[in-house]
């Protein structure tokens, strides 16, 4: 089962592994649930001897007793019922967030470790509210429902077994009033169930709608689009208020029929009642106490019907949590950066065996038994059209996607053999955006090393051509970034994206387009830096300006998915006609400007 656009139903779990993925989060939190529940239920006894003390009451009044001592009896119970009511809701209160809490950090690990095609599929949106808004109407169904179930249900039977005591016959008037009413309640049901997924898939919708926004801030700014975006978000937003609507409904007769059930036994024992303490066959004081006993049903009656509608709204909420938790994922491992680059730092060979890829079965493949050997050190770079395959190349050695055929070896050794943490934390990557993430330019620059020492973070700054940046910045290396470092220029950001690799120390440095957004000034003396850090590492390169990679040790010439050409600037200009003609348009293009 996969996740699906929220355009879509989510399918419904059935009731089976519902339960089993409600125990799975309840399970470790049950004695603690058990303890609240026997609190709950001592308050409901509490309450159920309240209408034993009020018949003694009456009969001591017509007996023109005292009622002193009765009072008194009467007025502990309350009291002390209520105490020990409220302190176990405390603790089912305490012992639910511990359940949600556990429930996002379960969740959170999760996501985070999510094959990548999963998350190109899926609304990032919607897997917040996964984590948010579902983990949160899981409370409901894992304590509150469960325990409004035991409660209720024995208090429910405890009421009746008092009432059967008292009368039969008033007995069987109230069960079959109760019955009746409860049997159309149980129709209502699955209609919450549909409504509160539905509202919850809309809620997702809003979020990914937001994210799609507040992504691309600047371009919504700039088109003057802020109107349409709006009114996208705002149609999500009444979708959301719709089924909430519905289910508010649905739930509003469910909660509505408690009160008509006691209301319609009320008049139904009252008219039944009355003719039988006239006829002699109870007392006025039993007949007080069954109408206290049938008032008092109306709590357990209201936590059972609670439960059950908590549950429809939680198993809408638990069936989304369990898609998210089946995503496939990767083992990780030991955290990147944990282990260090194998073979002591020595640069790493890379090898493409007869590589096919495609990104999803429908969809063209992207290589076509790609071929080609990087003996370690020194740069490589991959040049070609757009839609070539160059990027695949990356993702492929970074095991971001897994091969249709062929190998991907790192040091002779297929990257699937490799432990991912180990793999990935050999491994400097700037990825062609080069994101920078909200916080400071420390947190930045250490993201992928966080046990960097001042004095290699001085060394790579310097290296990045950024010390510059960071006297000038007015808090230095603390200085916020901004969200997605709106705060930096695009040249800034890919040299810190460059720092970041740099600071991993790695032995497989990867840059696809990392010079793009820098001046030529910068851009020579990132030159220089990389072709420095290629005597000790090796290090590949994707670039569509060719004034990066004319130095570059060998050069793979891609086109529609496949190698057509490895060599170097001055042999691949002689004898490859398309790398030829990319070279002689970027420097016609170089001598016109």
């Amino acid at each position: 089962m996969s996740i699906t656009d929220t355009d879509h139903d989510t399918p419904t779990l059935p009731a089976r592994e519902t339960w089993r993925a409600l125990y799975r989060h309840f399970r470790p939190h049950r004695w603690t649930v058990a303890f609240g529940t026997l609190l709950a239920l001592i308050g409901a006894a509490t309450g159920i001897l309240q209408p034993l003390a009020a018949r003694a009451l009456v009969e001591r009044l017509g007996q023109d007793e005292p009622v002193g001592q009765v009072l008194l009896a009467l007025t502990a119970l309350v009291v002390l019922g209520t105490a020990i009511e409220s302190f176990g809701a405390y603790v089912l209160e305490r012992t639910a967030e511990s359940v949600v809490l556990a429930a996002r950090r379960t969740l959170i690990g999760r996501l985070l470790r999510l094959r990548l095609p999963e998350v190109e599929r899926t609304q990032p949106g919607d897997l917040m509210s996964r984590i948010t808004s579902d983990t949160t109407l899981l409370r409901a169904v894992t304590t509150d429902s469960i325990v409004s179930a035991v409660t209720g249900g024995l208090a429910f039977l405890a009421t009746l077994v008092m009432m059967a005591v008292m009368d039969t016959v008033l007995l069987g008037v109230t069960l079959g009033v109760i019955v009746l009413i409860g049997g159309a309640v149980a129709l209502v049901m699955p209609r919450i169930s549909r409504a509160t997924k539905r509202s919850q898939e809309a809620v997702a919708e809003i979020s990914a709608r937001l994210e799609r926004v507040f992504g691309a801030f600047r371009t919504v700014k700039a088109s003057g689009a802020e109107e349409r975006e709006a009114a996208v978000v705002d149609a999500a937003a009444v979708e959301a208020w719709r089924q909430g609507l519905k289910s508010a409904k649905w739930q509003a007769v469910s909660g509505s029929s408690v009160g008509l059930a006691v209301q319609v036994s009320f008049l139904a024992v009252l008219g039944i009642g009355g003719a039988r303490v006239a006829s002699g066959a109870i007392s006025v004081a039993d007949l007080v106490a069954f109408l206290l006993y049938l008032f008092y049903l109306t709590e357990p009656i209201s936590k059972l019907v609670s439960a059950a509608t908590e549950y429809q709204v939680g198993s809408a909420a638990v069936a989304r949590i369990v898609e998210a938790e089946r995503l496939a994922a990767e083992d990780t491992g030991a955290p990147a950066g944990a282990l260090g680059g194998a073979r002591d730092g020595a640069p790493a060979s890379v090898a493409f065996e007869d590589v096919a890829f495609r990104y999803r079965d429908d969809l063209p493949p992207v290589h076509h038994g790609v071929t080609f050997e990087v003996p370690g050190a020194g740069m490589t770079a991959f040049v070609g059209p757009s839609g070539a395959g160059k990027t695949t190349v990356f993702g492929l050695i970074e095991r971001f996607y897994e091969v249709s055929g062929g190998r991907v070896l790192v040091d002779g050794r297929d990257v699937r053999d490799w432990p991912l943490a180990e793999l990935r934390a050999a491994i400097g990557y700037v990825e062609q955006d080069a994101p920078v993430l909200a916080g400071t330019l420390r947190e930045n620059l250490c993201f992928g090393a966080p046990d960097a020492t001042e004095e290699q973070i001085r060394e790579v700054l310097v290296r990045a051509r950024l010390d510059a940046l960071v006297e000038r910045l007015p808090e230095g290396l603390e200085t916020p970034v901004g969200h997605r470092g709106s705060k930096l220029s695009g040249g800034e950001r890919q040299r810190v994206a460059i720092a970041r690799a740099l600071l991993r120390r790695p032995r497989l440095l990867l840059l696809d387009e990392a010079t793009s957004q820098l001046d030529a000034v910068n851009e020579m003396a990132l030159r220089d830096v990389v072709a420095e850090v290629a005597r000790e590492v090796t290090v590949l390169v994707v670039a569509h300006r060719l004034s990066t990679v004319t130095l570059a040790d060998r050069i793979v010439v891609m086109d529609a998915g496949r190698v057509r050409a490895v060599g170097t600037h001055a042999e691949l200009v002689a004898a490859d006609p398309l790398y030829g003609e990319l070279a002689a348009t970027q420097f016609l293009t170089a001598t016109a400007g």
